[in-house]
């Protein structure tokens, strides 16, 4: 994203219609309540990456292939129209993050999502579009 587009998406952020609190009196008892449920520092960054790492088209369109079945790298380059070198590039960032997992059969490898976890994170953001 440059520059310009940046700037543009911070300044409709800032100039958004907000509702905020008329005073600034702290909820002690929500506070307290809400303590042990919000994420430490660590897990917030391993799912912001995780969350990053889904920020790709591409990788997107991955996944939606192998949520109905498993597929090796030429089976996906030719579904998504990418070569087979830029889905190998993709697959290594989703492996990384544990959202696909392999299998070798042979000289073929095949790939699938990873679990159950990412297969339904996956099918609860497609019917969220809708």
């Amino acid at each position: 994203m440059n520059k310009h587009k940046k700037k543009q998406d911070l300044d409709l952020i800032q100039s958004s219609d907000t509702p905020t609190c008329d005073t600034h009196l702290v909820h002690l008892e929500n506070v307290r309540s809400s303590q042990a449920q919000i994420l430490p520092t660590d897990k917030a960054q391993q799912m912001a990456e995780i969350f990053g790492v889904l920020a790709d088209t591409n990788r997107i369109r991955l996944l939606s292939a192998l949520a109905s079945s498993e597929l090796c790298v030429c089976d996906l380059a030719a579904l998504t129209k990418m070569s087979e070198s830029a889905v190998c590039h993709q697959l290594r960032l989703l492996k990384a993050m544990r959202l696909v997992s392999y299998r070798r059969e042979g000289r073929n490898v095949y790939y699938s999502l990873a679990d159950s976890h990412v297969i339904n994170l996956y099918r609860s953001l497609v019917e969220n579009l809708n």
